[in-house]
């Protein structure tokens, strides 16, 4: 069976999902990978950083980047530059994915007893399913982004807040879908928002709950929340190992096996 078998069957059959099953395995997962996680944070946050400023200074200049930031008002964009704001934050999106994936990935390897490091955050920046994961961020992002600021364009910045809430619950299986289920980007979407609806109160609880205690890090100094953020990811692969399982072969697996 692929997980492309097991997602039909779900939606044929459904499927069942227990919080405390869950949670518990988020709990045990999570303090396998809390401190190669948390220094993995640190690290690309350093480097998002950098690149950031060092690409905003050299185009803006510092002086302009400062007063930029100090007055930025989504409102007061042009068509245009709301236009170029949407892009470049969606494409941002995009390139912190992987990130995530790797993160998920520190999960699995936690969860069937395989090696990992700090690296393993950052294997998916050189993987074949990088088009993947970037291409379904990119797609999350644009909509999320556009949906943002045009309620916020109309005066609504916390209205705003729960259309982007709901895209991110909707679509929080679509990264395991693709690295784990093998599904392209747009697959892992539609299967993402088909599965999530059907256990929608259990998975809800199960991240508001995980977040929750990923928050708990900024109590002393803030610099815990690198080392409690993983709590979150640790749910996403949980819920998802929950629901289709990572255990499954891809089409060409099972065909190259009938071949033997």
């Amino acid at each position: 069976m692929t997980a492309k078998n097991r997602i039909e069957e779900i939606k044929r059959t459904g499927y069942t999902l227990d919080f405390g099953d869950v949670f518990n395995k988020t709990i045990e997962n999570y303090k396998q990978i809390a401190v190669n996680a948390g220094i993995a944070y640190i690290l690309f946050l350093a480097i998002m950083a950098g690149v950031g400023l060092a690409a905003f200074s050299m185009i803006w200049g510092f002086s302009s980047m400062t007063e930029t930031l100090a007055g930025f008002n989504i409102q007061n964009f042009s068509a245009v530059g709301t236009i170029i704001y949407i892009l470049i934050s969606s494409l941002f999106g995009g390139l912190t994915a992987p990130f995530t994936a790797g993160i998920i990935k520190m999960s699995h390897c936690a969860a069937t007893k395989q090696d990992f490091s700090i690296g393993t955050a950052f294997d998916y920046y050189k993987s074949a399913y990088f088009k993947e994961i970037f291409i379904a961020a990119v797609i999350i992002a644009l909509f999320t982004n556009g949906v943002n600021v045009g309620l916020q364009q109309l005066g609504l910045p916390f209205v705003a807040i729960i259309p982007s809430c709901i895209i991110a619950l909707l679509c929080i299986l679509t990264i395991p879908l693709i690295i784990f289920g093998q599904l392209t980007a747009v697959e892992a979407i539609q299967a993402s928002v088909m599965l999530v609806p059907k256990q929608i109160f259990t998975i809800t609880g199960l991240l508001i709950v995980s977040l929750i205690i990923a928050c708990l890090g900024f109590i002393g100094f803030c610099i815990g929340i690198f080392f409690t953020m993983p709590f979150l990811y640790a749910c996403y692969y949980c819920i998802y190992d929950e629901i289709i399982g990572t255990e499954f072969k891809s089409e060409l697996d099972e065909i190259g096996e009938v071949a033997d």
